[in-house]
């Protein structure tokens, strides 16, 4: 699998993850979080 199909994905499942948090702090976790898997993804 690609790295850009697989950052696709990861910001997809982002995406929708996102839809379900209520707070902005938990926004704000679950941007880290998907940062952190990209970044680990491209390596």
């Amino acid at each position: 699998m690609s790295k850009k199909i697989l950052a696709f994905l990861v910001f997809l499942a982002l995406t929708l993850s996102l839809s379900a948090c209520n707070t902005i702090r938990g926004v704000g976790k679950d941007i880290q979080k998907g940062g952190e898997i990209i970044q680990k993804a491209a390596e």
